[in-house]
């Protein structure tokens, strides 16, 4: 099998062109592309597809193997493949996925593309502001955002402190979210700054995760702590996206998108 490794910001995937491959147990395969050790590494896989409705069309599977909706920094890379390897011809794109119709926006450099930038559509709250929560004896304050795929927001004072390796499972399989949940944990440095670190859903703990970093300004907006229609930049730990939420709660995403190498595997 034909796969290109790439990654968004240290969110790195294993990508196969499915307009000239054929995956036939994409979960399987995910989880064996994505051990770090006896694989290639990865927090996942993503197969780029022909679609009847977009330009194309992307499935994206988790290391554990189940299969997710959307994938904020995965559809960069989508976006940088299709258009690096001739699957379209032009800057701006549509992509289909499980989380709807994602719209592209590329900017191009010497033919190569350096960012990204992604209409999210609208988000959808899933909880009061704040929802309280008890984590392992814990009492915290969450937000709930669904952006495509649902996200738990947490507002911390010390990110970097946080043993996500252990405290992660608790909050990603607690019985208030029955299918899981991507949880984001934040500390706001000023009204357009944000740190995070996220523990994504049959991952684990990311470099960076799109679709969480969306949530979380979402989540900030609606609650005035960051301001609507200007860029809130979040760093993460494999680099910064910048977020901006327009009028009528739209959110746009932009970041890199970066290939690290190609190669062939048996699998």
């Amino acid at each position: 099998m034909k796969f290109t490794k790439m990654q968004g910001i240290g969110n790195d995937y294993v990508y196969v062109n499915c307009f000239e491959e054929h995956v036939e147990d994409p979960a399987r395969v995910a989880q064996l592309v994505s051990e770090r050790h006896f694989g290639i590494g990865s927090d996942g896989l993503i197969l780029i597809c022909p679609s009847e409705v977009a330009d194309c069309r992307m499935r994206m599977f988790n290391e554990d193997g189940s299969e997710g909706s959307m994938c904020g920094n995965g559809i960069r890379c989508v976006g940088k493949y299709a258009y690096d390897h001739g699957i379209v011809d032009k800057p701006q794109i549509s992509v289909e996925t499980l989380g709807g119709i994602k719209y592209l926006d590329m900017r191009i450099a010497n033919g190569k593309v350096k960012t990204v930038k992604v209409d999210m559509g609208i988000p959808q709250l899933t909880s009061e502001l704040p929802e309280k929560i008890q984590v392992d004896g814990k009492k915290l304050e969450f937000t709930g955002i669904d952006v495509g795929n649902p996200h738990a927001v947490y507002y911390v004072d010390d990110v970097d402190s946080l043993d996500l390796e252990k405290i992660g499972p608790a909050f990603e399989m607690h019985e208030r979210f029955p299918d899981r949940v991507n949880s984001e944990f934040i500390r706001v440095i000023d009204r357009r700054h944000l740190q995070m670190r996220v523990w994504e859903r049959g991952s684990g703990e990311t470099w960076a995760c799109g679709t969480g970093t969306c949530a979380t300004v979402a989540a900030l907006v609606e609650q005035g702590l960051c301001p609507a229609g200007e860029d809130v930049h979040v760093a993460l730990r494999g680099g910064e996206l910048t977020i901006r939420v327009l009028p009528g709660r739209q959110l746009l995403m932009t970041g890199a998108a970066s290939t690290v190498y190609e190669a062939v595997i048996e699998v």
